[in-house]
């Protein structure tokens, strides 16, 4: 426990040391100090769990300072270890570490690559905190730190500015989701006294029982703050243009740190969210509508990092169900099979990308089956793990416990059966959009000439990963559960009248996934001719269009939003107020200068001037004297 700090420390001192650094260090020294400080963050994660387990799993502080003082509120600077904790440690520093490998061999030869390595341990270092603060308030100085990493990971090619334009939209969505979620901090200290997460936790059921209406504005901003990191609906539309940034940037976004931040904030702090269970609904039925969203937007995409970012989004919606079914243990166990198969899948795109010269359309690769049999084993495995293959795959051990937890619920409130019907469609989904990516790059004609990848620091960690996305990794399933449970995470318990019908439920989905892949393989390796020439009709283009587009949500908010915020911004920066005050001035210039052009000095207008003036004084004084007759 007293090693904790360590894990934070590490990849922090790699910060300062690559960012004073900066161009003056050579590349091996960079990628030596930046691999280097998250491998002893990951070593001390593992020293710190293991002490933590040999003690009984009984969750510990470490106290190390006050962070500031102001009247009654004195946050500290304290790191909690709990098994909640402890899972999210892991995962961030095991997965990071082989995503920090991976990068040391894809950045290579990259121009700032100390300034890359840089960002990239002050993201570990900011989820670390985050996960491991015992309060509210250091959980959210974590949460903004990750949102300033992802800003600028996301925009580290800012030479071109499309990318420096994703960066902007990432971090201006996901600081909506913020304001939400320091609403969600200022409604719990007015009615907890305190942010301390464990006091907040432990009383929100005696404490919020009085005011059910707090209770669901308390939960909602702060599953609002949640979706805004973990790509909710409404606030989802950055994480495809999330793909600006390096591929290893993407890994380590989706895999391991932001996007989970999220799912880890509600299960953290779930007796809130059992105080108002029409919010735990509303959860299931977000995480339900982004799945299928972006199912259906990864059906048509090009681009294979944009095809996983959508692959993302779905297996987040699937958490969120499973959050909002309060079967806690189920989604963050996907989470942590997740973080497996999506950093494979997300290095290996990387290999395939520097293999084909730095083209990201799959169209134009192809091939690749004949030329790199291992990167067919990455996509194969993490491909059929995010699709859920049975038996082989630690994706069918984590999803399937979601449906049949969410067919579980069905059983009681009919909304859940729905809920359960649209995750199903979204693992049909899945498998047909897996199969066809898979299909284009690896067996697909070569349009682009193969380049010949090697080196242990590209294979090394893909090999990791691959093994643990395989049923190697669902082995982890009981020890998750039970560091999970002395964390006093719920594990959802099923009547055992519903035991069987659960097991059907999951097989049913099983199934349905499979028919996808059957679906898939007819569609895109025998009939394929036959889907682009519906893709060429008029009704075929318009789908695809609005596929591809995401439904639109980015042209819907460009109108609601984003051009009135210019035409706002357009009028106030000619600053109206000052010039409404400059009216009186310009009265009195226009009145000098009228004045200053009757001074002409000729004796005929004065003349002139001066009878019109008598005549319209008599007049005046004619219609006063009538008037007051």
């Amino acid at each position: 426990m007293s090693y904790l700090y360590l894990t934070i420390l590490f990849p922090l001192i790699g910060f300062v040391l690559l960012a004073a650094g900066r161009n003056n260090l050579p590349e091996k020294v960079s990628a030596i100090i930046g691999v280097g400080a998250v491998g002893l963050s990951a070593l001390f994660a593992l020293i710190a769990g293991m002490d933590f387990v040999n003690n009984g799993s009984v969750s510990q502080t470490q106290h190390l300072w006050t962070w500031f003082s102001a009247g009654n509120f004195a946050p500290g600077i304290s790191l909690q270890l709990d098994g909640l904790s402890l899972l999210m440690m892991g995962m961030i520093t095991g997965v990071g570490f082989l995503i920090h490998i991976f990068a040391a061999w894809y950045m290579r030869g990259e121009e700032d690559f100390a300034r890359f390595f840089s960002y990239f341990n002050l993201f570990v270092a900011s989820m670390l905190v985050l996960v491991l603060g015992d309060n509210l308030a250091l959980l959210f100085l974590g949460w903004e730190g990750v949102g300033l990493c992802s800003y600028l990971l996301i925009g580290f090619y800012y030479a071109n500015p499309s990318n420096g334009l994703a960066a902007i939209k990432a971090f201006t969505v996901t600081r909506v989701g913020d304001v939400f979620l320091l609403i969600a901090l200022f409604l719990l200290y007015q009615e907890f006294g305190t942010l301390h997460t464990a006091t907040i936790v432990e009383n929100a059921h005696t404490v919020l029982a009085g005011n059910h209406s707090l209770a669901i504005w308390t939960a909602l901003m702060l599953f609002l703050g949640a979706a805004g990191k973990s790509a909710q609906i409404p606030l989802q539309t950055w994480l495809a243009d999330a793909m600006a940034g390096p591929t290893p940037v993407s890994a380590l976004i989706h895999a391991a740190t932001m996007v989970t931040a999220g799912v880890y904030l509600t299960c953290r702090t779930y007796t809130v969210f059992q105080m108002a269970p029409e919010v735990l609904q509303f959860i299931s039925i977000t995480g339900a509508v982004t799945l299928i969203v972006a199912g259906f937007a990864a059906l048509v995409q090009t681009d294979i990092k944009r095809i996983l970012a959508y692959s993302t989004m779905s297996q987040l919606g699937y958490m969120f169900m499973a959050v909002g079914a309060e079967a806690y243990q189920a989604g963050l166990f996907h989470m942590l099979a997740h973080a497996f198969f999506k950093a494979l899948l997300f290095l290996s795109s990387g290999a395939v990308i520097l293999a084909f010269h730095h083209e990201q359309n799959i169209f134009k690769m192809g091939g690749l089956f004949k030329r790199n049999k291992f990167l067919f084993a990455c996509f194969a495995i993490g491909g059929g793990a995010l699709a859920a293959i049975p038996f082989i795959t630690v994706g069918f051990f984590s999803k399937d416990a979601i449906l049949g937890a969410v067919w579980v619920q069905g059983q009681n409130v009919a909304l859940y059966n729905c809920l359960y019907w649209t995750g199903v469609v979204g693992a049909f989904l899945t498998s047909i959009y897996t199969f066809r990516l898979i299909w284009v790059v690896f067996f697909g004609e070569e349009k682009t000439p193969y380049h010949e990848i090697k080196g242990v620091t590209y294979w090394g960690p893909l090999s990791i990963l691959l093994v643990l996305s395989t049923a190697v990794g669902a082995l982890l399933k009981e020890p998750v559960a039970k560091i999970l449970t002395s964390a006093k995470i719920p594990m959802f318990n099923v009547p055992e009248a519903l035991e069987s019908g659960m097991h059907n439920a999951e097989y049913t989905a099983v199934g349905i996934a499979l028919a996808g892949l059957v679906v898939g393989i007819i569609l895109f390796a025998f009939a394929y001719k036959a889907v682009k020439a519906f893709a060429n009709t008029c009704f075929g283009a318009g789908l695809a269009n609005i596929l591809r587009n995401a439904f639109g949500f980015d042209a819907l908010y460009n109108i609601v939003f984003v051009k009135p915020y210019l035409l706002l911004a357009k009028i106030l920066g000619r600053d109206p107020i000052d010039n409404l005050w400059l009216v009186l001035p310009a009265i009195v210039e226009g009145g000098h200068k009228f004045t200053s052009s009757r001074q002409t000095g000729s004796l005929r207008e004065y003349a002139s001037s001066m009878s019109l003036g008598v005549v319209v004084l008599l007049m005046i004084l004619i219609v006063i004297q009538v008037v007051g007759k």
